[in-house]
């Protein structure tokens, strides 16, 4: 695939990142851990990539805004384009030494996601994406499934863990997709769970309570991958409310049913 340039230095910065956090997880029990909030950790690991990231993105691009999970937001001069990272999606898999998290970043441009990626450094899996040049894993096209019905298909979830809120309303979402769907999957890391669906291994995805950096990549991933991609009001507005309903045509459309079906009275 050709890349742009702009591609190629976000594939670069996650890339590096990837490889300082892969010589962390090979140590994983000697990080050291503060406590964020409960059930959220932040490490020094991922402290450490976000830095290296922005540092690469910034010397590119001077004058971008920056936004980041672990800093403050740098508002940047240019105005129109703003970087959105996530250094560390899945800390908690990764604090665990499980092999699911990743590095995302995105680029946006005019409030419109033109380019992103997720990298994967445990399993060396790249996935790579720019507006209306479609979307790749490892370069290799991919696209979402074709599965039409949700009794055909596996779909991706969150479930929020303590700390957060809407655990009964997650309840009630799980209860109905784990009726109508062949089966339900929560990995812990929201951008890879987007890029398996733009890779047609989840048939669908919902996620709830997320920031811009968790979904900011994974969105434009799908969408150039063929899918769809909705809030769960069914609007275009899933980066800045946070959550998000995605799959193809059909699938898309019969989650967004589901997941917003009242629970029925005793």
């Amino acid at each position: 695939m050709a890349r742009s340039a702009l591609l190629n230095v976000m594939v670069q910065a996650a890339i590096k990142a990837g490889k300082s956090l892969s010589r962390d997880f090979g140590e994983v029990q000697n990080l050291q851990v503060s406590v964020k909030g409960p059930g959220d950790f932040v490490s020094q690991a991922d402290m450490k990539a976000e830095k290296l990231v922005r540092e690469e993105l910034l010397k590119v691009r001077p004058t971008y805004g920056f936004l980041g999970e672990e800093g403050e937001e740098i508002k940047g001069t240019d105005g129109a384009h703003r970087w959105i990272v996530d250094p560390l999606d899945g800390t908690t898999n990764f604090l665990h030494g499980i092999p699911q998290f990743a590095v995302s970043i995105a680029l946006e441009r005019n409030d419109e996601i033109v380019a992103g990626v997720i990298f994967n450094p445990a399993t060396d899996e790249l996935f790579t994406t720019e507006k209306g040049g479609g979307a790749f894993m490892n370069d290799r096209r991919i696209r979402v499934a074709a599965r039409k019905v949700l009794s055909d298909c596996v779909i991706g979830c969150s479930i929020p863990h303590l700390g957060r809120s809407n655990h009964g309303k997650s309840l009630i979402e799980l209860r109905h997709v784990m009726g109508e769907a062949a089966g339900v999957r929560s990995m812990g890391a929201a951008a890879l769970d987007l890029a398996y669906v733009a890779a047609g291994r989840f048939d669908g995805v919902w996620q709830t309570g997320l920031n811009a950096w968790d979904i900011a990549a994974g969105l434009l991933l799908i969408r150039e991958a063929g899918g769809f991609v909705s809030d769960m009001a069914g609007g275009n507005d899933a980066l800045n409310r946070g959550d998000v309903v995605a799959g193809n045509e059909y699938i898309k459309k019969a989650l967004l049913d589901v997941v917003n079906r009242p629970l029925p009275s005793a």
